[in-house]
């Protein structure tokens, strides 16, 4: 028998897809909108929820027993709060400019609907083991949209990735710029995220008629 049952595996590979918290459940689109313009951020991000939720997951599953039902909210805040604190240290530590540039949306991972969410729905009644695959394959789930899209905008919108000049130069005119290729400015705006994040979906439920159905 492997490392991962069938039925943990669903665990890991349905965020990524027929019940994916961005996409499905339409949850955590304030970060897609707002750190999606670039794709070094949405990276960053995407890694630093991974980290958050797959920890907190467990975290709050080791602690399920004792938290009286009472104030659970609280200690929910408290442990996710801690987490996104050594996040935001470690940014600053190794990635000061980037610290930076997401700023306060680190802090806003405390907020997140789909940490909170699968503290509640899922830590607090599973194990340790699975409510870290839990964790991990919702957070994968969010990450895997944040990067579609910040790809699609930095390329589109200013014709780089990581900030390297995919299309050409567009001062000089050359690449795609040499037949009249013009950066998208829209794309770098947070309405543009909405609409990509929208084609995203559209694309999602007209593969999968079940979704469809479920409307």
């Amino acid at each position: 028998m492997g490392l991962l049952s069938k039925k943990d595996s669903k665990l890991i590979l349905d965020p990524l897809s027929d019940d994916n918290p961005i996409t499905i459940q339409v949850l955590g689109i304030c970060s897609a909108l707002a750190i999606t313009a670039q794709l070094k951020p949405s990276i960053v991000m995407a890694v630093s929820v991974i980290f958050v939720l797959g920890i907190g997951n467990v975290v709050i599953s080791l602690m399920r027993n004792i938290i009286p039902s009472k104030i659970r909210i609280i200690v929910q805040l408290i442990v996710v709060a801690t987490l996104v604190i050594i996040v935001d240290l470690i940014l600053k530590a190794f990635a000061y400019e980037l610290s930076k540039e997401l700023s306060v949306f680190i802090g806003l991972i405390i907020t997140n609907c789909i940490i909170m969410g699968r503290f509640e729905a899922f830590a607090l009644g599973n194990g340790p083991w699975r409510s870290f695959l839990d964790g991990v394959g919702n957070a994968l789930g969010y990450g895997v949209i944040l990067v579609i899209v910040g790809f699609f905008r930095e390329l589109l919108g200013s014709g780089t990735l990581f900030g390297f000049k995919i299309l050409g130069d567009s001062v000089e005119k050359t690449g795609l710029y040499a037949i009249g290729y013009e950066n998208n400015g829209f794309m770098v705006l947070p309405p543009m995220a909405l609409i990509v994040v929208g084609i995203i979906i559209w694309i999602q439920r007209s593969r999968n008629k079940a979704l469809i159905e479920e409307l």
